[in-house]
């Protein structure tokens, strides 16, 4: 088969040799991948502090109601199960993919023996057949046939698999940028169509003497709405990119922040319709969460150095064991990993009716995005790349002058490694998710 000449985004450059160093001159020009093992144990220990927030709100400081707690809890033991059906099967796929040919080169390791190395492309098509699986599995044990919920439950699995395989396919066939911006709205048919909630909006509370009404019906706006919401949030995933581990960090730290704004909507919350609404985010974004964090233990393990912004415990274990984490990647996520987590939590953001919550939490992908604008309009050039420069010499990435929040935080910080790097940005997401958690408890009452 010959050899595709084309490159990633996503910190790789598929089928294409890099120019050999002179340490590797004498070697062979690429060298065949290890796939190192994810360590399952280490990861549930820290992920078990990750989730101790989350399950200390729903079991003990809200009263949430037996049923409904049942139901979260049926959903969490078989995310559970999806996590390690992904761990098992992500060196399965790798295999597979490398047959076939679709891997890369770390860019960000060129001229190092890491950059030699065959890194498996195009994971996230695990991550996303597993997570469709449990999330169809779960209709079993929480939808009747007549269920309200049922409808809208499936239109959104059945977005979520069209972005799928509309990222493999971009993965294979590299679609141009401008064709993927139209992607997610293709993908987001099957919601919009079978959407059959409200169209309104609440008006904030100052403005409404200004409009004369607290509740406005936005009609066929609110759908339009809804379409550029899943356009934006798949893509800015997407573009927000090129660090090994960014892509599953912002989507792992993001969710979290999903689970613990829905479990304190639903303790909060006298409506039942209200509840329910979130209760249906929690069955996507936990299955969502679980599967992420074991895509993480293969494209970065060292996705617990964020974790001190929720848990200072996380600082004292990291330093007396350092060695239960590793770099660089062993997998690369691809496209397909991208927009599937964006269209995901669009989805669990339009059907939750926390739209505005949601876009605070994506807070540096709308800095980003800003950043990135002049470029993606073309009025300034866009290289295919908007990378930084990586120095072999010492193994720092140097800021260019293109519009991302990657190159912008090297210029403001300073030259950086990698690691270093991609830890400055998660801490900077999950600064970010705090924001808005202080932003809702500020507003709360005079806002809405």
């Amino acid at each position: 088969m010959a050899a595709r000449k084309r490159e990633r985004g996503a910190s790789s450059i598929t089928n294409k040799q890099p120019p050999k160093s002179p340490a590797a001159a004498s070697s062979s020009s690429s060298i065949d991948p290890q796939i190192a093992p994810s360590r399952p144990t280490k990861i549930l220990f820290f992920s078990f502090i990750f989730f101790l927030p989350y399950f200390y709100l729903m079991l003990y400081h809200y009263r949430i109601e037996t049923e409904l707690k049942k139901s979260i809890l049926i959903n969490a033991s078989l995310s559970f199960a999806g996590f390690f059906l992904t761990l098992i099967m992500i060196p399965v796929a790798a295999r597979y993919v490398l047959r076939r040919n679709l891997f890369g080169y770390d860019i960000n390791k060129k001229g190092t023996p890491q950059g030699l190395i065959k890194v498996p492309e195009s994971l996230g098509i695990v991550v996303g057949i597993v997570f469709l699986v449990v999330a169809i599995l779960f209709q079993y044990f929480n939808f009747t046939s007549d269920s309200n919920w049922l409808v809208e439950y499936n239109a959104a699995l059945a977005s979520i698999c069209f972005m799928i395989l509309l990222g493999f396919m971009d993965d294979v066939l590299d679609i141009p940028w401008r064709v993927k911006l139209v992607l997610p709205s293709i993908a987001a048919l099957p919601l919009l169509m079978a959407y059959a909630g409200h169209t309104t909006i609440m008006i904030p509370k100052p403005l409404v003497e200004y409009v004369g009404t607290e509740i406005l019906d936005l009609g066929w706006i609110y759908k339009l709405y809804m379409g550029l919401l899943a356009v934006f949030c798949t893509n800015s995933i997407n573009i927000h990119a090129g660090i090994n581990g960014l892509e599953a960090g912002q989507t792992v730290v993001i969710a979290f922040a999903i689970l613990i704004h829905n479990i304190m909507q639903i303790g909060v919350s006298s409506n039942p319709e209200t509840k329910q609404a979130h209760a249906f985010s929690i069955y996507l974004v936990q299955p969502l969460l679980a599967t992420s964090l074991a895509l993480l233990s293969y494209n970065w393990s060292l996705y617990i150095y964020f974790l001190p912004v929720f848990n200072l415990i996380l600082v004292f274990a990291i330093v007396l064991n350092p060695s239960y984490f590793r770099y660089p990647s062993s997998v690369f996520v691809g496209d397909t990993y991208t927009y599937f987590s964006g269209m995901t939590m669009a989805v669990v953001g339009i059907l939750g009716h926390y739209s505005e919550t949601l876009l605070i939490f994506f807070l540096p992908q709308v800095i980003n995005f800003l950043l990135s604008l002049p470029q993606l309009a073309g009025i300034i050039p866009c290289p295919r790349h908007r990378l930084p420069r990586f120095d072999p010499q010492t193994g720092l990435l140097t800021g260019t002058n293109d519009g991302t929040l990657v190159n912008v935080s090297l210029r403001l910080f300073g030259r950086r490694s990698e690691k270093s790097l991609c830890i400055l940005l998660l801490i900077l997401q999950a600064l970010g998710c705090c924001f808005c958690f202080y932003l809702r408890w500020i507003l709360t009452g005079w806002y809405k």
